[in-house]
């Protein structure tokens, strides 16, 4: 049993499993989350019903996995417009803004096939309705409502959030959406610093630029084409500082902090909160993690 095994299969954390939630969870749910899957409860949405099927099919391996076909909202709403895309990936509660997408490779994937009326749910709301009362690991990719979603949860759950990840937009993707420097601006406020950022986009070149020039096959394999991308959204990843403004976190919260720390590959926070666990609740398991830490830290420089 290796120390992630061990960890999460002290009676704290079998009394109280880690709890991941993924908003936008088209595709697959996280794959950073295999290791700790079979003790975890997952949370996982997705409004477009082209792609949902997945949650059932390939998380079965989760000690608990709640799936909800319905739209997520910030706010209470009976019913919202959905624009149903050409990629169902690109589609959201949002409208296409086509005039700044006319202008990128990628625009025609955010073609509106359809606009259907959707049901919503609240965060708040579907946790009470199934008993969890806090969230470990947030990831959304909520395709422009990232940062609203997030704030929807209110200072208390926010802060005892150990590793919160988004995927904002750089560009003017969407009408009002939520972009990458709005996010850093409010995590800013917050027990939080950015333990990664990806940035990624396509390239530069117009929808009319590609039908004047391009024939039909070539204008689609443009997307795959090596020519210089320029950044239209961001991969971006936040972890609780642990610090002195994370007095509200416990043991548990540390434990559970230690793996998410190390499957991040952030081997010195490891050991940041290994010596703050030992300071603030003197376990031994925290004299052992810091030992472990260290030998990370040393061997992965």
């Amino acid at each position: 049993m290796d120390i992630v095994d061990q960890i999460l299969s002290c009676p704290l954390l079998l009394e109280y499993p880690p709890v991941l939630l993924d908003i936008g969870a088209s595709g697959e749910i996280h794959a950073k989350w295999k290791p700790i899957a079979k003790y975890s409860i997952c949370i996982a949405f997705d409004a477009d019903d082209r792609e949902i099927g997945f949650a059932v099919n390939e998380s079965k391996g989760y000690r608990k996995l709640y799936v909800f076909n319905s739209l997520v909202s910030d706010r209470a709403l009976d019913e919202v417009d959905f624009f149903l895309t050409k990629s169902p990936y690109c589609s959201s509660i949002l409208e296409p803004d086509h005039t700044s997408l006319n202008n990128w490779n990628f625009g025609n994937l955010f073609e509106v096939n359809q606009v259907t009326r959707l049901k919503t749910v609240l965060l708040s709301d579907v946790l009470q309705k199934i008993g969890v009362k806090k969230i470990d690991w947030f990831k959304t990719d909520s395709q422009g409502t990232d940062l609203r979603l997030f704030a929807s949860l209110g200072e208390e759950v926010i802060n005892k959030i150990l590793v919160a990840e988004f995927e904002p937009g750089i560009i003017d993707g969407y009408k009002g959406e939520d972009k990458l420097h709005m996010l850093m601006k409010f995590l800013d406020t917050l027990p939080f610093w950015m333990s990664d950022i990806k940035i990624c986009g396509t390239q530069r070149i117009s929808q009319n630029s590609i039908q004047q020039r391009f024939s039909n096959y070539y204008g689609a394999q443009l997307l795959s084409m090596p020519f210089r991308t320029s950044p239209g959204w961001a991969e971006v990843s936040y972890f609780n500082t642990f610090g002195a403004a994370a007095y509200c976190l416990d043991v548990r919260d540390y434990l559970l902090g230690w793996v998410f720390a190390l499957i991040e590959g952030q081997y010195g926070f490891t050991l940041d909160i290994a010596l703050q666990g030992i300071e603030r609740f003197g376990e031994p398991a925290f004299e052992d993690l810091a030992e472990c830490s260290t030998k990370l830290v040393f061997y992965n420089p």
